[in-house]
């Protein structure tokens, strides 16, 4: 009599548990457990060795033990739960290894010993007869929790290799994924979408496809910026003194301009046959100048990451002209930060790009060619004069 009326008296002192929010999960189950235990046949029927069958004492014993499963395994499902949400996840340590999957095994596991008793219980039959038959359901069992079991080998694959966090943006195109995890269970991955939609995915699914993690980057500390600007290729050219002179009052380009000019003009000197055939010297051009300046004025911007990778470079020309390519990281990880940043980068030098006799490509559009047919309409009116 002394457990079961201890229990009743844990159940009743369970609020002193709430107000420090330590055990603070609901308590219907431990509830219905203390109604049980409040009876006293019941529990003298738990207590002591009652017949089987016959007798009120013995019909109690039949009624009680089904009775009293159901709430404690609820019972233990809300501790469960409780310890994963009140009392781990307290920790630091939750938001790297999280253990609600794990938990949700040992749940699977209690229900399906309260069921097992409950049968036994109603079949008068001991539970290890039940027990016994397990073997021969195994291919039955593995078929029925299959994407359990996956997911189970999953979840601790993903927790040890630290593959997945709370919090991570990940992206799925397969699947439709992109944005922020938010929930990772036994059975699924629930991710937040940029459009605000929930999407769920089977844990195992995690390791039969590929996925993007997007923490690496916010652990960096550089959100990178991979564009190019097409430049046409017809504005290319040398650069004249005048030009040279009139560039050189740029800050960002004086001591590059006094610098190469040196060089260059050293290198003629010794290599150079005549010096009257262009293509026998060294000389300075303007798409050189411009992505010399370009490299100078972003080294000075402050919210561009100075340790990270830093490239100016010309890809390969094609049809829409010669791109030039400028990779580098934003300090600031934060979107909407970063895609300011990003504009204003070639906002400036979408502007500047004229400075340099320079042009850049793009594909006619309606007012150009009704620019075009005005243009020769007008060159053809004299002539029918």
């Amino acid at each position: 009599m002394a457990a079961p009326w201890a229990c009743v008296k844990l159940v009743r002192l369970s609020p002193r548990f709430t107000d420090v929010r330590i055990w603070h999960f609901s308590h219907r189950s431990l509830r219905a457990l203390a109604a049980l235990l409040r009876e006293p046949r019941c529990v003298s029927g738990l207590a002591r060795r009652a017949p089987r069958t016959g007798g009120r004492l013995g019909r109690c014993r039949a009624t009680s033990r089904p009775r009293l499963c159901l709430p404690v395994g609820g019972a233990g499902t809300e501790c469960l739960s409780g310890i994963d949400q009140h009392i781990y996840g307290r920790y630091p340590i939750a938001r790297n290894r999280p253990i609600k999957g794990y938990l949700q095994v040992v749940a699977i596991v209690v229900w399906v010993f309260a069921v097992i008793l409950i049968v036994a219980t109603l079949m008068r039959q001991s539970p290890l007869y039940f027990l016994s038959g397990l073997g021969a359901m195994t291919a039955i069992l593995l078929l029925v929790f299959r994407d359990t079991l996956l997911s189970l080998v999953a979840g601790i694959q993903i927790t040890a290799n630290d593959l997945i966090r709370v919090g991570d943006w990940i992206e799925m195109k397969q699947f439709g994924v992109d944005g922020d995890v938010i929930d990772i269970s036994l059975n699924q991955v629930r991710v937040s979408n940029w459009d605000k939609t929930i999407a769920s995915v089977p844990t195992h699914k995690f390791l039969e496809h590929s996925f993007r993690n997007w923490r690496g980057m916010f652990d960096s500390g550089g959100r990178r910026i991979k564009r190019a600007i097409s430049i046409d290729m017809n504005t290319v050219h040398f650069l004249s003194a005048d030009e040279i002179s009139r560039l050189g009052r740029i800050g960002v380009l004086r001591e590059y301009l006094a610098k190469r000019q040196s060089e260059i003009e050293d290198w003629n000197r010794d290599h150079c046959g005549d010096a009257e055939v262009i293509t026998n010297q060294r000389r300075l051009t303007n798409l050189g100048s411009f992505r010399a300046y370009v490299v100078g004025w972003l080294k000075r911007n402050p919210q561009v990451h100075p340790n990270l990778t830093f490239i100016v470079r010309q890809l390969p020309p094609g049809p829409e002209g010669l791109p030039l390519e400028i990779y580098l990281f934003v300090s600031d990880t934060r979107w909407a930060v970063y895609e300011d940043v990003q504009s204003d980068i070639f906002d400036h030098l979408l502007a500047v790009l004229p400075e340099f006799g320079l042009r850049v490509y793009q594909r006619p559009a309606g007012s150009d060619v009704a620019g075009l047919q005005l243009a020769a309409a007008a060159r053809a009116e004299p002539t029918a004069e």
